[in-house]
């Protein structure tokens, strides 16, 4: 048995890692600020068997016994989204780099030597992986406003102009990150490996892609695109998709990314590095609405034409590096967990609508 913490934990992500722990027989200790961004209050689903402590990590005080007797940390504290605009920034910053300073600090004044899991993201990576048929494996630009406004949503080669074929993204491939919030994950990371180099602890850095499951939030700016979709769904009106529909994204159920992080915790040896959590199978964002509203019978989703300059075109994964060296695979079919997660119970909070 390991005695774990796990920031966050009472969130989308967080609350199915305390899940799993608890079902292989770990104790578990859960702290998370409940923003009202994600939280209309304690939720009823965290089960009794986490201890539950409810802290900003930035507040230096929540520190004293917090670490008591943890043996490995799970760092899924966050606020996600893409968010509004710049105006978002410093609420990002504080959450999620302020957040992670915190802890890391905490973990230092400590002389804590046990494994860290950082959540991680694929915002990182910008725009995915394309191959020009001239010019091999390319990175195109940041997409321009003149050409999304047109409707000229795919990316060329930045040698050539030709049309590019989006692929695989390794872990290896370069940062880029595009938005507020994917600068903040990319320097989460930054700042977790200084302290890795520093303590000689492991850092396990899984990225996940498009999360998906139960306890999305719902009815905020900050929620997945998933959760967007269903809330519109459920308030009976068509699932507004950005641009064409035509985004290819990398869907992976909550139940994998849970199942992820517990073989990082608990592996008889720890397996420092980063890896893609993620099936490797690419599906439209058009294709995840019209199988949510097929699912419940709901109006048939429309393409707005619409789009925001932080998003990217086309970012699906490899996931043959972590099937390697952490022995993980999706296990969950997209068309079993889109039908599922048609019905799931999403999770309110206090600024929804």
């Amino acid at each position: 048995m390991t005695a774990v913490l796990v920031t966050g934990g009472a969130g989308f992500v967080g609350s199915a890692v305390v899940d799993a722990l608890l079902g292989e027989g770990h104790e578990v200790r859960v702290v998370d600020a409940l923003d009202p961004a994600a939280h209309d209050g304690p939720p009823a689903y965290l089960a009794e068997a986490a201890t539950m402590v409810v802290a900003d990590l930035c507040d230096a005080a929540a520190w004293a016994h917090l670490l008591d007797g943890v043996e490995a940390v799970c760092h899924q504290a966050a606020k996600v989204g893409v968010g509004k605009d710049v105006r978002d920034a410093p609420a990002y910053v504080h959450a999620n780099d302020a957040g992670t300073a915190a802890l890391l600090a905490a973990l230092s004044a400590r002389g804590f030597a046990g494994r860290l899991v950082l959540a991680g993201s694929m915002v990182v990576y910008g725009e995915g992986r394309y191959t020009c048929a001239e010019h091999g494996v390319v990175r195109p630009g940041a997409r321009r406003v003149a050409d999304l406004a047109a409707g000229r949503f795919e990316p060329p080669c930045p040698r050539c102009g030709l049309p590019l074929a989006p692929g695989l993204v390794p872990e290896d491939a370069p940062a880029d990150p595009r938005s507020i919030y994917a600068v903040t994950k990319l320097t989460q990371e930054h700042l977790s490996a200084v302290w890795a180099r520093e303590s000689g602890a492991a850092l396990t850095v899984l990225r996940y892609h498009n999360v998906y499951g139960p306890r999305m939030p719902r009815d905020t700016p900050y929620a997945g695109v998933a959760s967007i979709f269903r809330s519109a769904l459920a308030a009976g009106r068509a699932p507004e998709v950005f641009e064409d529909g035509g985004q290819l994204r990398d869907f992976v159920h909550v139940a994998d990314v849970a199942r992820a992080n517990v073989l990082a915790l608990t592996a008889p040896q720890a397996p420092p590095g980063t890896y893609n959590v993620a099936s490797g199978e690419p599906r439209t964002i058009l294709a995840l609405a019209a199988a949510l509203a097929a699912e419940v019978g709901g109006p048939a989703p429309i393409t707005t034409g619409a789009y925001r300059l932080g998003d990217v075109r086309h970012v699906v994964a490899s996931p043959a590096l972590a099937c390697e060296r952490l022995g993980f695979r999706a296990q969950i079919p997209f068309a079993q967990g889109a039908a599922a997660f048609a019905r799931d119970p999403l999770r309110a909070s206090a600024l929804a609508g």
